[in-house]
C-alpha cells in the first residue's frame, strides 16, 4: 500500500511559502503523492493552483486532488487546466473528482445544486473528449495541450451514493473514498468494482482511501480544533469526525493496517496541524 500525504492548504492561516516547504520536505520522504482538498466557501487555497505551484518545486511525487468539486468549474477550462498541470509535471497528475455536498459552494459558484449529477456526467464525457485530442464539437476545435498519457491524467471518481460511484466503470481509472473509515471505503469500492466489471473493463479499478492525522504534543486537541472548524456546517457530526482522527503512533499504525486489510492501493493522510514536524513524524511511522 502506497502512502500519500495531504498538503496543509485547508488549514487556516498557512502561507504559500509554508505549503511549498511542506512539499519539499515530503518529497524526500517515503510518500507516493501529495493530496489537496477542495472547498469554495472556506479560507483554503484553490487546489489546482496549489498543485501547479507544488509541481514547480518537486519532481518525484504525484499530484492528487482528493477531491476536486468538478461541477463548480467550467468544463473546458477544467480540462485544459488539468492537462496543463499534467504536462508541466511530466504526467504526475491524479485528478480525483466528485460533486461535493455543500450547497453554499454551489451558490457561490452560481451553479444549480440540484443539477450537479447531470452536470458531472456531461463533464466527464466532455473532458475525456478533450483529452483524446478530438474537436470539442463540429463548430469548435480541439483544446490542448495534450496530456502526457493517452486519454488524459489518471481519473479517480469519488462519492457516497451507489449511483455516484458507478461512474467509475464508464469514466474512471479508480475510486477515491472521501473518508468514513476503511469499512465505508471498502463498501464504496465494491460498487466501483462491480460497475467496472459491468463495463467489461479488464483488471481492477484503483482504490484510494483517506484519513486525517495529527501527531505530537497535544495532537488530539489541535486536530479536534481544526476538524470542528472545517466541518462546523455539519453540527454534531464534526465532533464524531474529530474523535476518529488518529493522533498517536499506535493509532496511525492501526489505521495503516485497517486500510491495508480492506485492499486499499494508496492511503492519504490529511494533516490537521500546521507544523513541518508533522511530515517527519508521519514519515518515521510509514517509511
Amino acid at each position: 500500500m502506497q502512502i500519500a500525504i495531504g498538503l496543509p492548504g485547508t488549514i487556516p492561516g498557512v502561507s504559500g511559502e509554508f505549503i511549498l516547504d511542506w512539499a519539499k520536505l515530503a518529497e524526500v520522504g517515503p510518500f507516493s503523492s501529495f493530496a489537496v482538498l477542495d472547498r469554495l466557501i472556506y479560507p483554503n487555497y484553490e487546489p489546482l493552483i496549489t498543485l501547479a505551484a507544488v509541481a514547480g518545486v518537486t519532481e518525484r511525487m504525484r499530484l492528487m486532488t482528493s477531491i476536486l468539486i468538478a461541477p463548480l468549474h467550467n468544463t473546458a477550462i477544467l480540462a485544459k487546466q488539468a492537462a496543463s498541470i499534467d504536462a508541466l509535471s511530466n504526467g504526475r497528475l491524479t485528478l480525483g473528482i466528485a460533486v461535493g455536498g455543500r450547497q453554499d459552494d454551489y451558490q457561490a459558484a452560481q451553479v444549480p445544486f440540484h443539477e450537479c449529477g447531470k452536470r458531472f456526467d456531461e463533464q466527464l464525457a466532455t473532458m475525456k473528449r478533450i483529452w483524446s485530442g478530438q474537436r470539442l464539437s463540429d463548430n469548435v476545435g480541439a483544446i490542448g495541450p495534450n496530456p502526457v498519457h493517452k486519454g488524459g491524467p489518471e481519473l479517480l471518481i469519488g462519492g457516497y451514493s451507489p449511483e455516484a460511484i458507478k461512474r467509475v466503470g464508464r469514466w474512471g481509472d479508480g475510486f477515491i473514498s472521501g473518508g468514513g473509515g476503511p469499512d465505508a471505503a471498502r463498501q464504496g469500492y465494491n460498487v466501483a468494482e462491480q460497475s467496472w466489471k459491468e463495463a467489461g473493463r479488464p483488471g481492477k479499478p484503483r482504490f484510494v482511501g483517506a484519513t486525517y492525522y495529527g501527531l505530537g504534543q497535544d495532537a488530539a486537541e489541535k486536530a479536534t480544533r481544526y476538524i470542528r472548524h472545517y466541518y462546523s456546517f455539519m453540527g454534531p457530526m464534526a465532533d464524531r469526525i474529530a474523535s476518529s482522527v488518529p493522533s498517536t503512533p499506535e493509532a496511525i499504525k492501526g489505521a495503516l493496517k485497517a486500510f491495508a486489510d480492506v485492499g486499499v492501493d494508496e492511503l492519504i493522510f490529511w494533516p490537521t496541524i500546521a507544523d513541518l514536524n508533522q511530515v517527519d513524524m508521519l514519515a518515521e511511522l510509514v517509511g
